[in-house]
């Protein structure tokens, strides 16, 4: 059985899947960042931290195999101009979530610190300054490589 349409709908389902949740998981922190409202903010960050495991982690996973899978089913050169573009933008994307990942923690940790305090720590907007300047870079790495992923601007063999 020829798997290549399989492989080519997981890897597009996985597009969708990281950019439609890392979209989501950056309006909705933003959104409840801006109320001020503690109990909103705790409960977003654990949502948010929920919904990268159970959706832009296997995600994430599932790019790189199928990509990889499919870039030997379609004889395409790992060495090709395309490629090193596309694995670059993957490494720089994944440079700049682990740490948003890591601030994902730190936040909820401040937040669920300041329901019992019932203030929020500067430390808190600091940490959302930092999520935000990755995130920003990220999601415009993945933006550009589905760009590349579509239109293959660059050699591919």
């Amino acid at each position: 059985m020829d798997n290549y349409l399989l492989l080519k709908y997981i890897h597009i389902l996985c597009a969708f899947v990281l950019a439609g949740t890392g979209a989501g998981i950056a309006f909705f922190m933003l959104m409840a960042s801006r109320t001020k409202n503690i109990a909103v903010i705790a409960s977003t960050a654990r949502t948010v931290i929920l919904a990268d495991w159970i959706f832009t982690t296997p995600a994430i996973v599932g790019q790189l195999v199928t990509g990889i899978l499919l870039m030997k089913r379609l004889g395409y050169s790992f060495e090709a101009p395309w490629f090193m573009s596309v694995i670059s933008l993957f490494i720089f994307i994944g440079c700049c979530w682990l740490p948003v990942v890591f601030l994902q923690y730190r936040l909820k940790k401040l937040a669920i610190e300041a329901e019992i305090t019932g203030v929020l720590d500067e430390r808190f907007y600091r940490a959302m300054k930092y999520w935000i300047a990755l995130g920003i870079p990220a999601f415009s790495g993945i933006l550009i490589m589905l760009w590349l992923m579509v239109f293959k601007p660059l050699d591919i063999i």
